[in-house]
């Protein structure tokens, strides 16, 4: 659970740094709803870039910022929509869009997420004490970033594997930068690690994505909003909402469906992985390519019971996706498809994870058999910016990307993924997929048995606690910012 309980003596060296460094912290109401932010931080984020190290950019974690690298400010939600021409479905699929947050990756909520209830608590001493950011990808991209902005000192640990990009971009921002042996499947050597610095340093708190209620609360209550708005705009009489399409990785992106779920009750909350690692489907392991969505084993925060199905995608797919939408001739052959110039141009807006997303909507629309009244929502984590080398790889592995390869993979990859490798989860399916998690967290991570059973025998009542906390922690901040005087 979300603990609120108060350090009164490290809560106040923490409101001084603050003082110090003119740090001002949003609540989550404004980052779902911005335009409740005063009018002083709206003046400086104008000359403030989307990327800067400035802790201005607090007020940038919202799904509704204005889509310009400096200067702006907010509107509505940013999405897109991914035609037929491209999906081969007549489903509407539609993606939330985290490239225009800091660091262009929607994660960064989700470590605010994980921080800031332990900031404002004086739970977590920035004067004092270092922040571990275990990771596969983007979170510790994420947590290193909000750790500068609130003048904390950071630790990233992810794996050795991951995109030349991710490590270049830490180096100048994380305090210190650990790669653990293996790639996006090795989670456990992340885990390890966490455990070691937590063993031989007194001064470190883990913030262990795939355990903090923070990341799964955030997007419960921001993701989850701006897929209602996003729902209230595009959705026309008669049309009907399906669900939302997500890769586990940590889980927790699937807290907006517990959101849209209580809306909308018959939608559907979809758990992805990748078909060469399929814990979920078949409790098996592998390594794969869809960087970011760390696997082998079932996320502390994932509310299982509430999840309806299972889709394994398979990694070819996701990389022919990136390299048809990113290469010239791709580009061009899509645009022979009567594929809009706009869009694209657009297509970049998708990274490799997000691709493995839309490739799950695509595998549900076909499944259920949707039509063009249907919807399905998913989200682009982030963009190609971190992934330029990954081209390049398979340039050098492959060849030159030609119009024939294309067609090749537009048909094959795309149009023609089928309704293989998923699962429509009965009770017992669920229930599987639920007791996964005794041997990671309880057996290794000291989690508590009678926790792991109230997740599921007394769902309701758990994650229910959990939803309800977003209120509590905006008191908290509103507390803190009165302390330092900076509103």
């Amino acid at each position: 659970m979300i603990d609120l309980s108060v350090n009164e003596e490290q809560l106040k060296r923490t409101v001084q740094r603050a003082k110090e460094r003119n740090i001002a912290i949003p609540t989550f109401e404004q980052m779902k709803n911005p335009e409740l932010i005063p009018q002083k931080f709206k003046e400086k984020l104008k000359d403030t870039g989307l990327w800067d190290i400035d802790s201005i950019n607090l007020f940038r974690i919202t799904w509704k910022n204005e889509p310009v690298k400096h200067g702006g400010l907010f509107g509505g939600v940013n999405f897109l929509e991914l035609p037929k021409e491209i999906t081969g479905v007549d489903a509407r699929i539609i993606a939330l869009v985290g490239k225009w947050f800091p660091t262009g990756a929607h994660k960064v909520g989700a470590t605010f997420g994980c921080l800031v209830p332990r900031l404002v608590t004086g739970q977590f001493d920035p004067t004092t004490q270092k922040a571990i950011w275990p990771s596969t990808g983007n979170y510790c991209r994420g947590g290193a970033y909000n750790s500068q902005l609130l003048a904390c000192e950071s630790i990233a640990i992810l794996p050795e594997g991951m995109s030349r990009e991710r490590f270049e971009w830490l180096s100048n921002v994380a305090g210190e930068v650990i790669a653990t042996p293996g790639s996006e499947s090795n989670v456990k050597e992340i885990f390890d690690k966490t455990w070691e610095l937590k063993r031989t340093r007194d001064n470190v708190v883990a913030f262990n994505q795939f355990e903090e209620f923070g990341n799964h609360l955030w997007h419960y209550e921001v993701t989850g909003n701006a897929m209602k708005e996003v729902l209230e705009q595009v959705m026309g009489k008669g049309d009907r909402f399906c669900g939302v399409t997500l890769t586990s990785g940590s889980a927790g992106t699937l807290g907006c469906g517990d959101f849209l779920k209580e809306i909308y009750p018959t939608s559907r909350i979809a758990v992805g992985e990748a078909l060469q690692c399929p814990t979920l489907l078949y409790n098996g392991f592998g390594a794969h390519r869809i960087e970011g969505i760390g696997d082998k084993h079932v996320p502390w925060i994932h509310n299982v019971k509430n999840t309806d199905m299972v889709i394994d995608v398979d990694d070819a797919d996701s990389m022919a996706m990136i390299r048809l939408f990113n290469e010239a001739a791709g580009r061009e052959y899509l645009k022979q498809k009567g594929v809009s110039q706009d869009l694209i141009d657009s297509l970049p807006l998708m990274g490799i994870s997000s691709a493995a997303n839309v490739i799950m909507a695509i595998k549900m629309a076909k499944y259920y058999e949707l039509t063009q009244k249907d919807i399905i929502l998913t989200v682009f984590t982030d963009s190609m910016e971190l992934y330029d080398s990954r081209l390049r790889e398979m340039e050098e592995e492959y060849g030159e990307y030609r119009e024939v390869d294309a067609a090749v993979d537009h048909h094959q990859h795309i149009v023609g993924v089928g309704t293989d490798w998923l699962k429509e989860l009965t009770y017992y399916d669920k229930k599987t997929i639920h007791n996964l998690k005794y041997y990671t967290w309880v057996e290794q991570q000291e989690r508590d048995l009678d926790e792991l059973n109230a997740q599921w025998y007394d769902a309701e009542e758990y994650w229910g606690n959990i939803h309800r906390m977003a209120g509590k922690i905006d008191e908290k901040i509103e507390e803190f910012n009165k302390m330092t005087g900076l509103f």
